[in-house]
């Protein structure tokens, strides 16, 4: 991507540019439209609110999970809108744990008859899952994940995963053909954007996009702010871009699939360790590393 000091337009992937675009009060119109790309017809939303993005868990040590955008529906249903812009341990756990909190806050007092209202948990990944994918997977960038039996029927329609591997999308804007390729076109390319591309510019919700997301038009706090957010993300994107190649180097040394197996997972744990001392060099609060890297708080203390 160019470099802050010459894109038009934020970079999606930085925390600072993914709730400006996608997470105020002014992007609602903005958001239901990018939700309603990735949902059913028969889930369609009207009116979104926005809900406290932090939520406490019912535990003993009151762990945290904090969440990119947390929002409802006219009619209840729960949506968590996550960034991550690295593999994690634990990645598919901690989706899952995050999951629990809005099933978890339905439950009411005295006599309550377990009605839950739909979940809702979207991943936009700056990465690719690379777990076993059957050939015909290589290119395809939306996965949907519900709970199913044994005969492959949804057990349970109201809890739903729905992942964007965003590397894995590769149209350019000739080819665009759904609501959702304009979608993942404008996420993956904006910061090269120096103008908006003629596929957006009679559609209204676009063009709001491109507005929030138009760099001059930043104070002078928000400019500070995103370029702090960008650094980090360029930091860490570096530090995973260089122990990728080590690892692979390393795989290479060894030459057999369990030599590869290994160095790859103590390869996640050293990427993981630097993108830790990056995050704590840049005074980045510590549960948000904990957040980024999948290690503990008594990892991130040795460092």
């Amino acid at each position: 991507s160019l470099s802050a000091m010459k894109s038009k337009y934020v970079n999606p992937f930085t925390d600072f540019g993914f709730k400006k675009i996608f997470g105020e009060e002014a992007s609602k119109p903005i958001l239901i439209d990018f939700l309603n790309s990735l949902l059913p017809d028969s889930a369609i939303i009207k009116d979104l609110s926005f809900k406290n993005s932090e939520k406490l868990a019912a535990t003993a040590d009151e762990r945290k999970a904090i969440f990119d955008i947390y929002c409802e529906n006219e009619i209840g249903e729960k949506f968590i809108v996550e960034l991550q812009k690295a593999k994690q341990n634990y990645f598919k756990e901690r989706t899952i744990y995050y999951s629990a909190f809005p099933i978890i806050e339905q439950s009411e007092k005295g006599d309550w008859d377990f009605d839950l209202k739909a979940v809702f948990c979207i991943g936009i990944l700056d990465f690719t899952f690379n777990d076993g994918a059957k050939e015909g997977d290589i290119n395809q960038v939306k996965k949907t994940i519900q709970l199913k039996d044994d005969e492959c029927n949804v057990f349970y329609e109201k809890l739903t995963y729905i992942y964007l591997e965003m590397p894995k999308f590769k149209k350019q804007e000739h080819e665009l053909s759904s609501r959702l390729d304009k979608w993942l076109y404008f996420i993956k390319y904006l910061e090269d954007f120096q103008a908006i591309p003629q596929i957006f510019k009679d559609e209204v919700v676009f063009m709001a996009a491109f507005e929030k997301a138009e760099i001059a038009r930043y104070n002078q706090n928000e400019m500070a702010v995103y370029h702090d957010s960008l650094k980090v993300y360029r930091d860490l994107r570096n530090v995973i871009d260089t122990a990728r190649m080590e690892g692979e180097a390393k795989g290479r040394a060894e030459g057999n699939a369990e030599g590869e197996a290994i160095g790859d997972t103590k390869g996640e744990k050293r990427t993981a360790i630097k993108a830790a001392k990056v995050m704590k060099e840049s005074n980045i609060d510590t549960d948000i590393i904990k957040r980024a890297t999948g290690l503990t708080e008594d990892e991130i203390n040795e460092l």
